[in-house]
């Protein structure tokens, strides 16, 4: 078995749903406990919320996860991070690098950042994103890991002691075995960790053939996707049975900020009511969340709703200069989460929620532990179904991913385009 751990819900709902487009059953799980009682699979995963974690808190999580992986018998163990390799200095990917190749005693480990399809490349080991050095796009204003450095070797050296190479895009274009010597040559020069281009999906793809052999990895979205298909050659799809959809009220969250979100939002707006919450109201959270849900009782069973945190870059940097970028990220998390409770209570069924870390908090508020994602649509991937404790159908998603109009026609898309 090939055993994922993903550092935010999103991003390993994603990967399971072009990893079941191929074919292959992946079962998502967001509570790790859940491995112990897994149905046979070739490929599962485990979404976390490591991604913004302290780098001690990080490597405690991964090392839980790694031990029950490892007594249900996976042969294979990957962490999947964010596709522009979302850190600080103070991040924690090399101290989780750190962690695997010394539990797995793996040298060189083998790394991976980008996902091509959506304009995340990495090149001559420079990572850019929508055409653009990341440290030029938009990525350097992400309000909580600026990215102002390209060079993602230099990147992840300042995170780990261990020396750190690079594999590039010439040597993995060339094919498997010119990629084999070149890595070899990488080790005797005594590199740890090796970091892999990311050009374009044959540079994925060549990348995690060489990942398969080894025991761990640690890689993006385009790596992950292309070693679980390598690990489950001659899967056919077979047997796979499409998961039910929930039908009934549907609403919105959205919890991501910057430019995406607001265009979103707006989109949506033309067609459904939103309610925006202003995280530096002083008044207590219950009052906030109460004030919500008696706004969505208005509009639940009528026509979708949007409930969000979302705002102006500008009110943004007053909520985190008056509680503190973590601060402000987690209240609005907490309400949110609180919020969806309340609409699941009052009947919403499909349910979509933009921001992996507000998914995460969501999820984990609704008690789900399981879900079954659903292949690649025209829509990409994030939809999924929950069985329990209730039944429901999910879109989660990336904040920063989507049309401008994706969040209208998911929850149309959900149970068939009902709009109530």
């Amino acid at each position: 078995m090939l055993g994922i751990i993903a550092d935010d819900f999103t991003g390993g709902l994603m990967i399971a749903g072009y990893i079941e487009g191929a074919g292959i059953r992946c079962p998502v799980l967001f509570d790790s406990a859940e491995v112990a009682s897994l149905e046979p699979c070739e490929v599962f995963v485990v979404g976390t919320r490591t991604r913004l974690a302290p780098a001690t808190e990080a490597v405690a999580d991964v090392e839980a996860i790694a031990e029950r992986f490892d007594a249900a018998g996976c042969t294979r163990i990957a962490y999947k991070v964010c596709a522009s390799f979302d850190s600080t200095d103070d991040g924690n990917i090399g101290p989780v690098a750190d962690l695997l190749a010394r539990r797995y005693r793996q040298r060189p480990l083998l790394l991976s950042a980008g996902f091509p399809r959506f304009g995340t490349t990495v090149h001559q080991g420079y990572l850019f994103y929508r055409a653009r050095l990341v440290s030029e796009s938009i990525k350097r204003f992400d309000p909580l890991t600026p990215m102002s450095d390209p060079d993602l070797v230099r990147t992840l050296s300042r995170q780990t002691r261990a020396r750190v190479g690079l594999l590039p895009h010439s040597a993995l274009h060339a094919g498997q075995g010119p990629a084999d010597a070149h890595l070899a040559e990488l080790a005797a020069e005594g590199f740890d960790y090796i970091m892999m281009d990311c050009s374009d999906d044959t540079d994925a793809a060549v990348g995690a053939q060489i990942a398969s052999r080894d025991r761990t990895t640690i890689g993006s979205d385009a790596h992950i996707i292309a070693l679980a298909k390598a690990c489950a050659k001659g899967a056919d799809g077979a047997g796979i049975s499409a998961p039910v959809e929930a039908t009934g009220p549907a609403a919105v969250l959205v919890g991501s900020v910057g430019p995406v979100a607001l265009a979103q939002l707006a989109a949506f707006h033309q067609h459904h009511p939103v309610l925006t919450i202003d995280i530096l109201d002083e008044r207590p959270e219950d009052a906030l969340v109460s004030n919500a849900l008696r706004w969505a009782d208005l509009h639940i069973g009528a026509q979708p709703l949007a409930i969000t945190t979302a705002t102006e870059q500008v009110r943004v940097d007053e909520a985190q200069l008056a509680l503190g970028s973590v601060a402000a990220a987690k209240k609005a998390e907490r309400l949110l989460a609180r919020i969806a409770k309340g609409l699941v209570e009052r009947g919403v069924r499909r349910l979509a929620v933009a921001g992996g870390e507000t998914s995460g908090a969501v999820v984990e508020a609704l008690g789900i532990s399981r879900v079954r994602a659903l292949p690649e649509s025209a829509l990409g991937t994030g939809f999924c179904i929950a069985e329990t404790p209730l039944p429901l159908s999910l879109y989660l998603k990336p904040g920063k991913l989507g049309s401008d109009d994706i969040l209208l026609r998911a929850v149309e898309a959900m149970a068939g385009g009902s709009n109530a």
